[in-house]
């Protein structure tokens, strides 16, 4: 046992001149084992003699600093990534890692050191939402690996900063890895997909976060992966991680993963067993009290304290990275105001982000806009006057939630007879039989019903307490007494019918789609979500969302939700035709896109490739737009995507403004992933194509813009 009577400290590792490393190995060279141990798990306790106090790890911030008090509550993150705007995204995220470390700072100063008041996020979700189902799926950016990414490494660096001496916050990539439901099964499944879906489909976001956004944590997901628990994997983490990524942060579970080895798993008998192989597998940190049992673990010679030593190392990293053990002056974080947190400019930005999340499905005869001096407006559906559907999963707490009535009776005339009913019941039918809410949609010069779903609904496991299925969803149907109430104001509507959509995930309105004038997917859009909805609906901005998923006719076109292959899965591998392609939403104007331009036509290995295309608005309104590169290979044999992201940009153009832009796609993005998951350059003919949703014939049906395609080869 290492310095087991140790009295006297040094406190040279309070010198913050000196090298991380060195500091680190100063203090963690004087702790006892016992002390150690107490340092690997979430609840680290307080180590007196080093003048250290306790720490969780525990923290969230999704959205906005979560579950920690008052906080700017922005949109959930299927609407940040609906942006298609990492620079928004790294904007959002630096706005919460300010918030945070205020909040921090007044936490400290009061002696509060609880979960959720401290600086290590296990923040953002970079999950593939592979499936619609999937309740969790909200949490993420899309079912696109190259959007997620972009969106992810951005939110890193907003979170983590630029300061190259400190962490602003320590972000934090999960669920490593290939998980996305189903939540009941969470605990126990195992995936063994194929290595080109590994590569191609599962991994590409990690890695972007690792490699390029240098995040400080990963955090282990609950499934195993080829038949190890990932807490266990030394697949997953020495190989992948460490050895090929060259990962130099920190690994945690999931809550209660460890423990799941023996009890979810029967991967080992006894827990002390599981800690053992969750440490060696190199996982740092245990969300949970499994890794107490190490001390165990070590007098039965299944580990070493040299092991515990190492492991230990690590987490200290993290906390001298973000300035947790020292008074360093030219620490830029450790002085930020109160006044930040829920300042005026993070609502702003908040309300901003919602605007751009927000997406057009259909707009029949230009039914949108509104005008604001419209006589007799009503709004009515189960969540046009609630709060609760705005916040999402993971939230914090706002003085300040604007629901969708409150936005649209700010917007219209006061001369404007507004009306309101509820109507419908958000997830059962309505106990009185007697309702007169579809009648008034008869008196009404527009009826704007407000429909879908909440976290209570579809989410993590514990939280959905309105779903029967563990969080996850059955069907892609809203709820059969919320389509029945559209059935009824389609009946008797006088004026046309505005259906606005809240939920994280894809809604299926087969049944009603067609007799709706207009349809707005808002996702969980955050604290200033009814602001930024009557901001569409009056034209104060045009719409500019666009889908990062797909949104299937019904469920009859997904694979068995339990099957990890991606085949017929997202816009790339889907061979079936979906109610909204991804990529799609429509603005007020029109969008013309010509004159693509290659550099080559003919590409050489490594070869870059430069495109130019002409961007047109050709309506009558200021827009944003979201101009979208794919690559479609002429073979698909072998299990390559029908057709891949490969560039965005988002833009805005005055009405008649025309705007010529470039992108440039690197050699290693012309690479497939072979079926034995190496990235290859593959000689044959591909397509470039440049349009503002996913290609393919609906996506001009629905009304995008004509998309631009000009051949290649690569040779």
């Amino acid at each position: 046992m290492a310095n087991s009577n140790a009295q006297e400290v040094d406190f040279t590792f309070q010198d913050p001149s000196m090298s991380i490393e060195d500091r680190v190995d100063n203090l963690v060279s004087q702790m006892t084992l016992d002390e150690k141990i107490s340092q690997l798990t979430n609840s680290a306790t307080s180590l007196p003699r080093f003048d250290i106090p306790e720490y969780d790890w525990w923290n969230e911030a999704l959205h906005g600093v979560a579950r920690n008090g008052k906080a700017t509550i922005f949109p959930q993150g299927i609407g940040l990534g609906a942006t298609f705007d990492p620079e928004l995204a790294k904007r959002v995220a630096s706005a919460i890692s300010t918030e945070a470390r205020a909040k921090y700072i007044i936490s400290q100063s009061m002696g509060n050191r609880s979960k959720y008041a401290g600086l290590t996020f296990w923040t953002p979700n970079v999950n593939i939402f592979r499936d619609a189902r999937w309740g969790r799926g909200q949490e993420t950016y899309g079912e696109d690996p190259f959007l997620m990414s972009k969106i992810g490494v951005a939110f890193v660096q907003g979170l983590q900063g630029e300061n190259p001496s400190y962490l602003k916050t320590a972000a934090c990539a999960k669920h490593f890895a290939v998980h996305s439901g189903p939540e009941e099964l969470r605990h126990s499944f195992n995936v063994s997909p194929s290595k080109q879906d590994l590569y191609e489909t599962y991994l590409p976001a990690f890695k972007a976060l690792v490699t390029e956004a240098k995040v400080e944590g990963v955090m282990t997901a609950y499934n195993a992966v080829y038949g190890e628990p990932a807490s266990a994997s030394t697949f997953l983490i020495q190989d992948i991680l460490r050895n090929t990524w060259e990962f130099d942060g920190y690994i945690t579970s999931d809550c209660g993963a460890i423990g799941g080895i023996t009890s979810g798993h029967d991967f080992v008998k006894t827990r002390t067993e599981a800690a053992a192989l969750a440490l060696k597998a190199g996982t740092n940190l245990n969300c949970g009290a499994t890794y107490k049992l190490l001390n165990k673990a070590v007098e039965e010679g299944l580990v070493t304290e040299e092991l515990i030593t190492e492991r230990t190392k690590q987490l200290f990293k993290t906390r001298f990275r973000l300035g947790m053990l020292d008074e360093a002056a030219d620490n830029p974080y450790r002085n930020i105001s109160p006044d930040k947190i829920h300042c005026d400019e993070h609502v702003k930005l908040a309300r901003e982000v919602a605007q751009k999340s927000i997406v057009l499905l259909k707009n029949r005869n230009n039914t949108l806009p509104l005008s604001k001096d419209i006589k007799i407006p009503y709004v009515t559906g189960p969540f046009a006057n609630s709060a609760d559907m705005l916040i999402g999963s993971y939230y914090g707490v706002s003085s300040n939630l604007v629901t969708i009535l409150e936005g649209i009776a700010d917007a219209v005339s006061l001369g404007s007879s507004l009306n309101y009913r509820s109507g419908a019941l958000p997830f059962q039918a309505n106990i009185n039989p007697k309702n007169w809410a579809p009648h008034v949609a008869a008196e009404s010069d527009v009826t704007i019903c407000v429909v879908g779903l909440t976290a209570d609904k579809e989410g993590e496991e514990v939280d959905a307490i309105a779903s029967s299925d563990i969080g996850d969803k059955r069907d892609l149907k809203l709820p059969e007494n919320q389509i029945n109430y559209i059935k009824q104001l389609i009946e008797y509507k006088k004026g046309p019918l505005v259906v606005v959509v809240a939920s994280g995930s894809p809604i299926s309105l087969e049944e009603v789609e067609e007799d709706c004038d207009a349809i707005v997917q808002i996702w969980y859009p955050g604290e200033q979500g009814g602001n930024a909805v009557a901001d569409v609906l009056f034209g104060d901005i045009s719409p500019s969302g666009h889908l990062p998923i797909t949104f299937p006719k019904n469920v009859d076109q997904l694979p068995p939700y339990e099957d990890y292959s991606m085949k017929g899965r997202t816009y790339k591998y889907m061979t079936k035709e979906p109610m909204y392609p991804f990529g799609f939403g429509l603005t007020y104007s029109k969008t013309e896109i010509s004159n693509l331009k290659l550099n080559s036509k003919q590409l050489k290995k490594d070869m870059v490739l430069n495109a130019e295309v002409d961007i047109k608005n050709s309506g009558n309104y200021d827009i944003d737009e979201v101009v979208q590169v794919y690559i479609s290979p002429k073979d698909t044999t072998g299990g390559l995507p029908i057709t891949s992201l490969k560039a965005f940009k988002r833009i805005s153009l005055k009405k008649g403004e025309h705007k010529t832009i470039s992108f440039t796609i690197a050699p290693d993005q012309l690479k497939i992933v072979d079926t034995e998951g190496n990235k290859v350059w593959r000689k044959g003919e591909y397509q470039v194509i440049v349009g503002n949703s996913s290609p393919g014939k609906l996506s001009e049906t629905l009304g995008a813009a004509t998309a631009q395609k000009v051949g290649i080869q690569l040779k």
